[in-house]
């Protein structure tokens, strides 16, 4: 039975071939873009091995040079990924979180646990609230929010961003800070600003999909940082600043994907290396106000060097598009120009509505809904994958999840959602050629109701627990 498997698996995935007719341009790229069509429309699966680069070159009457290419080309895209002995491989849709296509439709059959979203507060009607801003905005003056933003963010927005940030332990003040179009434009606009094309950025050696994304856009190199239960290690980062890192990335709580939270010991290293080779530290601390207690961000021992954001998508919803940044006074104003040459400036009215909900304390009633849907969501998860080894944090959106021999992440990740759950591959959040790490993240946040969280994670729980056949678990 299981030779017949093997022999039926190895013929039906090594047959695609690509409908060119009617495609302009290239030849590469005609096989990426048909790759691409194909996966959409589902005439591939998630998982699919591709022919070799020979078979498809006399399969197409083309040279093996222009395959070799369009693979390239449609890696690039995050459509494919490769091991040595191995062979190509059709990424799953979930694989990739810094991925996502308009033209894919959500399928309501699967149980979505790939997207780090935060979970429905528990007890705050966050739509309640938008509502009261609202109408709150009828009374008040609102000629400001319909012209562009000042440089840097109206003041009033500015102030009530220092506020939020000084939660953390961080003191700031409205000149401290900028606006930004959310955290991700918070991360495009600093690393535009601190590096240039080709210069070597130092990142987790696992890291946030988004960070990859935008090196590939402004065409940064990435140096990979070994870590440890703390985050980023200490020699390695020292070697990394030897080989020439401008600027160190870093999330140092609730570290995406891992869920690790570094020290205060750990952070105070990492800031006396970055003082003493002169690098730039550029700390995304999306999830800082989750915790009840944190050790001070990276930035409050680095005056010069430290750029700190924090973003307002998972701590108070992800569709206000608001981050601030608290820089070093020496680059607030060329930070501000920075966001002027990309979008002008942060749209005042969603700025708006997040200064208003600071102020009145609405934000913190929202980020305590949010921690306590967290801690009732890492319950869950404790139950349903009882037995399981795994990363996470009490008050943290997702899971990391070494997988068990024989599993494979991408292997995994296919046969998850063949089984109606998505989720994402370690490979996804690798940097550069660093080993990719047989794991996966588990996201608790998408599910709108408990019941549906759990029935995913009761699916991946017995997935886990029966173990792989060995055919499926390298695909």
């Amino acid at each position: 039975m299981t030779c017949l498997h093997v022999n039926l698996y190895i013929v039906t995935m090594t047959i695609w071939v690509p409908r060119l007719e009617g495609k302009a341009g290239p030849r590469y790229r005609a096989i990426a873009d048909a790759l691409d069509e194909d996966l959409v429309e589902g005439r591939l699966q998630p998982g699919a091995r591709l022919p070799t680069h020979r078979e498809l070159a006399d399969r197409l009457g083309v040279t093996v040079g222009t395959v070799t290419r369009a693979y390239a080309e449609a890696a690039r895209r995050g459509l494919l990924a490769g091991e040595v002995g191995r062979g190509t491989f059709v990424r799953s849709p979930a694989a990739d979180a810094g991925r996502w296509s308009p033209a894919v439709a959500p399928d309501p059959a699967v149980i979505d646990l790939s997207l780090n979203l935060p979970p429905p507060p528990e007890g705050f009607a966050a739509e309640a609230a938008l509502r009261d801003a609202l109408a709150s905005l009828a009374d008040a003056d609102v000629a400001p929010l319909l012209a562009y933003a000042e440089e840097g963010g109206h003041p009033a927005h500015r102030e009530a961003g220092a506020a939020l940030i000084a939660q953390t332990g961080l003191a700031a003040t409205a000149d401290d800070v900028v606006v930004c179009c959310g955290g991700q434009h918070a991360l495009t606009v600093l690393l535009a600003m601190l590096a240039q094309p080709g210069d070597l950025v130092a990142a987790e050696a696992l890291t946030y999909a988004g960070l990859k994304a935008v090196a590939g856009l402004l065409r940064l190199r990435l140096h990979g940082v070994a870590m440890d239960d703390q985050g980023i290690r200490p020699d390695a980062f020292e070697a990394a600043c030897r080989s020439g890192a401008r600027v160190l990335y870093c999330v140092p709580t609730i570290q995406n994907p891992t869920a690790v939270t570094m020290s205060a010991e750990r952070r105070g290293a990492i800031a006396e290396i970055a003082r003493r080779h002169g690098v730039a530290v550029l700390e995304d601390d999306v999830h800082a106000l989750l915790p009840g207690v944190r050790p001070l961000p990276i930035a409050a021992a680095l005056p010069e060097l430290g750029y700190y954001v924090l973003g307002t998508s998972k701590i108070l919803t992800p569709g206000l598009r608001v981050g601030f940044v608290r820089a070093p006074a020496h680059a607030a104003a060329r930070l501000a120009a920075a966001v002027r040459a990309t979008t002008w400036g942060p749209v005042p009215l969603t700025a708006e509505i997040a200064a208003r909900w600071i102020r009145d304390g609405t934000a913190g009633r929202l980020i305590e809904g949010r921690r306590r849907a967290a801690a009732l969501r890492q319950a869950l998860a404790r139950s349903a994958l009882a037995g399981t080894p795994y990363q996470s944090h009490p008050f943290g959106y997702y899971l990391w999840v070494p997988l068990p021999e024989p599993w494979r992440g991408e292997a995994f990740v296919a046969e998850a959602r063949r089984r109606g759950v998505a989720v994402s591959s370690g490979e996804a959040f690798v940097v550069g050629r660093g080993a990719t790490p047989h794991a996966v993240r588990i996201c608790l946040g998408a599910p709108r109701d408990a019941a549906t969280l759990e029935q995913g994670l009761r699916r991946l729980g017995d997935l886990l627990a029966r173990g792989a056949d060995p055919v499926l678990a390298v695909l």
